[in-house]
């Protein structure tokens, strides 16, 4: 009797256990129904930077919540440099190897852990602050989503493979402003034939809602029938155009480089807030005018991707009769330098 009582406890321990398994697997299937995730996060970045990612999970289901959710992301830059075909310690080179293995793991993950519920019809978000160690195209990925509800015996893990990208600016840096900066007017103090704010009247338009009623001309109104305001002409001192250079000649080591880029995009958005920047010409492109924002993200949209290049057979542009001209070249063996017509305005 004893050993029949002993028998029938084991069965019913494994049977238990055996049902617990299985109630298992079906309420993990249950959490992880009708989920639906995506990546949000800002077009563009800046390096050094916090990046807000924010990873939205949406609960579907009408009537069960969804627990205990593990969420792994991770960003690695693209465009570096992979084999051209994958092999073996014994065929590559030593060097080759050597190189390989010194190789930085660029790939930065975390995990972000749910804390309470999901609830049915809703949804929620976790946040990963970011920071970019260089410029460039990034591709942020959501991995996996897995869970250990309800009871952890199994650890069920989803491969979400959800990519996006994303581009990082060049991060700012601090310059040292030099005299020709600040007092270089080369004869630029010229009006411009557009609308502004200035003083010169040029021309007569249409009343517009949210003008100054100060500005409406009463004489010129009464003539049309029509109110019509004055529109003035737009000052502008000192509007530079930016050159910067990508031939590998004219940088010959790559730090410097990279700090160049960082001190051209500085300069540029610099410029382009106090009204001061006309065109930019990045390598051997051709000069583009700077209007809008949109024209200046252009730019830094380039700058964040650009690379030192062999522009030797490239032309060069014209540049007769240009002035408040800014260009950068490298100073001593760490340091980069911004000339304006020759001479030093800024320095890094």
């Amino acid at each position: 009797a004893a050993y029949n009582a002993s028998n029938n406890i084991l069965f019913i321990t494994l049977a238990l256990l055996l049902a617990c398994l299985i109630l298992s697997g079906v309420l993990s299937w249950l959490n992880f129904s009708r989920l639906r995730w995506r990546l949000l996060f800002p077009p563009a970045a800046r390096a050094e930077q916090p990046v807000p990612i924010t990873l939205e999970l949406a609960n579907d289901k009408r009537l069960l919540p969804t627990y205990g959710l593990e969420c792994l992301l991770s960003a690695r830059p693209i465009g570096d440099a992979a084999p051209a075909a994958p092999q073996t310690t014994f065929t590559a080179r030593g060097k080759d190897v050597k190189a390989i293995l010194q190789r930085p793991n660029q790939v930065v993950e975390n995990r972000l852990r749910q804390h309470g519920r999901i609830d049915p019809s809703d949804l929620l978000t976790l946040d990963w602050p970011w920071v970019p160690a260089k410029r460039g195209q990034w591709e942020i990925e959501l991995i996996a989503v897995g869970s250990l509800f309800p009871f952890g015996f199994f650890h069920k893990r989803l491969g979400a493979r959800l990519r996006r990208m994303i581009t990082v600016w060049p991060a700012p840096i601090d310059y040292q402003r030099d005299a020709a900066f600040g007092g270089h007017a080369s004869g630029q103090a010229a009006r411009l034939a557009r609308a502004g704010q200035g003083g010169d009247l040029h021309a007569l338009r249409r009343y517009a809602a949210g003008d100054s009623h100060r500005l409406i001309h009463w004489k010129a109104s009464a003539r049309s029938g029509r109110l019509l305001v004055r529109q003035f002409a737009a000052e502008a001192t000192e509007r530079h155009e930016l050159h910067f250079p990508t031939d590998a000649a004219w940088w010959p080591r790559e730090e410097q480089f990279e700090k160049a880029v960082r001190l051209a995009a500085t300069l540029a958005e610099e410029l382009f807030h106090a009204g001061r920047l006309h065109r930019v010409e990045l390598g051997a492109g051709p000069p583009r005018p700077i209007r809008h924002v949109r024209d200046l993200e252009a730019i830094l949209d380039e700058l964040a991707v650009c690379s030192r290049r062999d522009e030797s057979g490239a032309p060069v542009p014209a540049r007769a009769n240009l002035r408040s001209v800014i260009t950068f070249k490298p100073e001593g063996t760490t340091g980069v330098c911004a000339y304006i017509d020759g001479k030093p305005a800024a320095t890094a």
